[in-house]
């Protein structure tokens, strides 16, 4: 298996993608592709946010107990 270029996230990469082919079309026509594409940014955008948030309350439980 290849490694994936780190230089831009599947997040960035996704939004492109959306961008460049919503300029042709509206975003509300039912383009199999396109909304398979804004579902695959939709899922990222929640794992990025959960791991956020995960983060957070692990460091927050870290600084209570050293208090």
């Amino acid at each position: 298996m290849a490694k994936k270029p780190t230089g831009e996230s599947d997040e960035i990469r996704l939004k492109k993608k959306i961008s460049a082919g919503t300029k042709d079309e509206q975003k509300s026509s039912g383009d199999a592709a396109a909304r398979s594409l804004r579902k695959r940014l939709k899922r990222v955008q929640r794992k990025r946010r959960a791991l956020s948030l995960r983060k957070k309350h692990a460091a927050g439980k870290q600084t209570e107990a050293k208090s």
